[in-house]
């Protein structure tokens, strides 16, 4: 019902549009974002955009920008004449979409958050070959995070019903902002199922059955700002960003690109004011205490380094065009995300045939200033084994969605009396590991007499850092290996930049939740 009272206002908007004062031709009606040059909105901002053509659909003061709908091919023109408008850019086939198929090819002192240790004795525990690397179990012998923690899932909702994250689900404080206006609470249910897996990796409930999230005592809401084909348009993450900086939440996953060039080039003017829109919106929720962890890319690409995107725009014909480090991909270049590579579950060999760390998953994409840190995020190629006999990480997943490879347990729910799992892999996978990990530091060490009550983003950036297990980057003949997976955009081959305590491929190395809690500094090792 929720999502069709949006449908309802979006034709009103249209309505108005189409009955406004403008005078161009009219059009289709397309979603626009309006970017001031003032961190405010003007408070004639609605006259104004009318007056345009168009209809104000909703106005993120704090920032300086507004989300507006119209049918009139002149809109941004005539907007553009207002003095106080910096740019504008309608949003429409400005998407990303999520991949169709994902399955394919030393201690301090603790702080006075409320804490509780959690079990990893859940019924697809042993399945769960990604908790195990990154130590979650020891770490749940300490803490399995603290339900005043509260992470927002910037995807395509959640399953409300899946009972092995119902109990930890903040309701109240989700939002479906796939229109670009938030509607709170059970409209952010997810119609994709990417959430839901994102979702169960950071707090699945350590109840007896299924498996166990990083942080299984936090709560968590769903910030949808994906819709059911999985596209992430501008104004549904700028929404998305804003609601998490005003509804305390302390930390953000964000498995996805916000626009389907996979690269927003600065110079160019209509991308330019979707870039700028979307930085205000992060850096926003920056100031107000949110740690933003983002995954950083499936195209084998050195993500600092781009030459050519052929991607591009991925939900109409993609043209082939040249780009430079002005184009930046959103959220992960933006100042103060937390980036992260995928790995699997498979040593790579040193020049002394020993173990040093895990190999880089064939498609996570990388690249010097990007890249923070890496997690498990599955390989199909290089990290199957024993321990992982199809390479991917299992989590969460609704039952109405169809999933390739599935796990399903009985349950005594009655709506849900088969509880689904999916086994999927890319840097969708890796980054809320990190998200999980961010909880569980900040539950630990998060004190209840400082202002915010929380650490800020800084602060839990460094202790990911210094806690991380360093990995170097592969030798010439590992390196050998990836030459079959080249830059799906210009074709180069994969390299590795940088020494063991920071590279293009490992950041400062593979998250650690062990460490992380315990803030244990010392020189650290991935070593299987």
């Amino acid at each position: 019902m929720s999502r069709r009272l949006l449908g309802a206002l979006a034709s009103a908007a249209a309505a108005i549009v189409l009955s406004g004062g403008a005078t161009g031709t009219a059009g289709t009606t397309q979603t626009y974002l309006v970017v001031y040059k003032q961190q405010d909105v003007p408070a004639a901002a609605a006259a104004t955009i009318q007056s345009a053509g168009g209809a104000l659909v909703y106005a993120y003061s704090q920032i300086g920008v507004a989300v507006a709908v119209s049918g009139d091919s002149s809109f941004r023109d005539t907007l553009l004449k207002d003095n106080r408008v910096d740019n504008a850019s309608s949003t429409a086939g400005v998407g990303y979409q999520l991949p169709q198929d994902q399955a394919t090819e030393a201690s301090g002192p603790a702080g006075e958050l409320p804490n509780a240790p959690a079990s990893d004795t859940d019924s697809l525990s042993p399945l769960q070959w990604d908790m195990r690397q990154i130590k979650t179990p020891q770490a749940h012998a300490i803490t399995g995070g603290s339900p005043a923690v509260l992470v927002g899932d910037i995807d395509t909702g959640i399953d409300f019903n899946h009972p092995d994250l119902k109990q930890n689900i903040d309701v109240a404080d989700s939002v479906n902002c796939t229109s670009g206006a938030p509607v709170p609470g059970l409209a952010a249910q997810d119609d994709n199922g990417h959430g839901t897996h994102t979702a169960g990796t950071i707090a699945a409930a350590a109840n007896g059955f299924g498996i166990v999230g990083v942080a299984p005592n936090v709560h968590i809401a769903a910030i949808k700002s994906g819709d059911a084909a999985g596209f992430f348009f501008p104004e549904s993450v700028v929404c998305g960003f804003m609601w998490a900086a005003t509804h305390h939440v302390d930390v953000t996953n964000n498995s996805y690109f916000a626009d389907p060039f996979l690269y927003n080039c600065k110079n160019d003017p209509l991308q330019r004011a979707i870039w700028k829109a979307e930085q205000r919106a992060i850096l926003y929720a920056e100031q107000n205490g949110v740690t933003v962890v983002a995954a950083e890319g499936n195209e084998s690409e050195d993500t600092a380094h781009p030459t050519m995107d052929l991607t591009s725009p991925d939900n109409t014909v993609p043209v082939a065009r040249t780009v430079h480090n002005d184009c930046v991909i959103i959220p992960v270049e933006v100042p103060g995300v937390i980036g992260v590579t995928a790995v699997g579950h498979n040593p790579q060999l040193g020049s002394d045939g020993q173990p040093a760390g895990y190999l880089k998953s064939f498609y996570s994409s990388f690249g010097v200033g990007v890249t923070q840190l890496t997690a498990p995020g599955g390989d199909s190629r290089f990290g199957t084994n024993a321990e992982a006999p199809n390479g991917r990480v299992l989590s969460t997943w609704p039952p109405y969605r169809p999933c390739t490879r599935s796990v399903k347990e009985p349950s005594s729910d009655p709506i849900e009396p088969t509880v689904v799992y999916c086994y999927l892999q890319g840097t969708s996978m890796a980054s809320p590991h990190v998200a999980g990990t961010a909880a569980l530091i900040i539950s630990r060490f998060g004190n209840l007499n400082s202002p915010s009550g929380k650490m800020g983003p800084d602060q839990v950036k460094a202790y990911l850092d210094q806690t991380a297990d360093p990995i170097p980057c592969p030798s010439p003949d590992v390196l050998a290996l990836y030459a079959p997976f080249p830059s799906v955009s210009n074709g180069a081959p994969q390299t590795c930049q940088g020494g063991e305590g920071y590279n293009s491929w490992y950041g400062h190395g593979q998250v650690n939740a062990l460490r992380a809690i315990l803030h244990d500094t010392s020189s650290g090792t991935s070593t299987p």
